[in-house]
């Protein structure tokens, strides 16, 4: 039966979400039933796309990164996919009619990381920013509101800043492996042989004008969708704030992150303030 394919499709994004990201698979689960299974649908289609850049360095990557591209486009034409992960992302592009060009968009700057050397300038950071984040929060934005275009229109900035911010978090992080071991610089003008302080703080700044655009936002979203989006909010600001105090050479010789025992404490703490209407 069909409906014994979708449902093992569903929770091969589930165990991809949960097996790839702790922090975003345990926001996730905040979120209502009603929408949880879509976002999981979601992150598992833009997690393998950038697996292939990211990870597969003994294989062909222009190859299988075109196999996905071509396996996604029948998976849409046809709406159905052997791939459980495309065809559980099918299901939920068509059930909130995402837009076309949010994947593509994608999927051009999932191409842009296939360069062997990657130094972007402003434009192209934009761009990039805009293809592998912003797309994404937009995308998910259409799952929050249901499908709600007026709803879509009004919370798009706040998304796409969130998402900015959420990309821009995660680059500033994984500075040392993009740079030492991908060859990597998303930042444009900064030089990571010798990282200051004023330009970390200066990418620090820049980001946290992202989260306030984005937490406009948050406060907005329905209630099915808010405790969710509140708690990767709160998780990947407190793992800016820990990379602000870190000092930039040691950005560049370790990778920082939130421990579990904070989680659980950000999650306590972004329940307390949901249940009693601070967000």
């Amino acid at each position: 039966m069909k409906s014994i394919f979708d449902t093992v499709s569903l929770e091969c994004s589930k165990l991809v979400t949960e097996h790839y990201s702790t922090s975003f698979s345990l926001a996730t689960k905040m979120l209502a039933p009603s929408i949880r299974g879509d976002i999981y649908n979601i992150y598992g289609f833009v997690r393998f796309a950038d697996e292939i850049v990211d990870s597969f360095h003994n294989y062909d990557k222009f190859y299988l990164l075109d196999k996905f591209e071509s396996d996604l486009n029948d998976a849409l034409d046809q709406k159905i996919s052997l791939n459980p992960i495309l065809n559980s992302f099918q299901h939920t592009f068509y059930k909130y009619d995402i837009p076309l060009h949010l994947v593509t968009s994608f999927m051009k700057s999932m191409r842009m990381d296939l360069e062997k050397t990657v130094r972007l300038t402003e434009s192209q950071y934009q761009q990039y920013i805009y293809g592998s984040a912003d797309v994404v929060g937009l995308m998910c934005l259409t799952v929050f509101v249901k499908g709600d275009k007026e709803a879509y229109d009004k919370l798009k900035p706040s998304a796409m800043a969130l998402g900015s911010a959420f990309q821009k978090v995660n680059f500033l992080r994984d500075l040392k492996t993009d740079f030492e071991d991908l060859n990597r610089t998303y930042f444009p003008n900064t030089n990571l042989n010798n990282l200051t302080e004023e330009a970390k703080n200066k990418i620090v700044n820049e980001i946290k004008a992202d989260f306030k655009l984005g937490y406009s936002g948050i406060i907005n979203l329905p209630n099915e969708a808010k405790f969710g989006v509140y708690t990767a909010y709160r998780y990947y600001y407190k793992l800016l704030i820990k990379l602000q105090e870190t000092p930039s050479t040691k950005i560049m010789s370790a990778r920082i992150r939130v421990s579990n025992p904070q989680k659980f404490g950000l999650l306590v703490k972004s329940y307390i303030n949901y249940k009693l209407k601070l967000v």
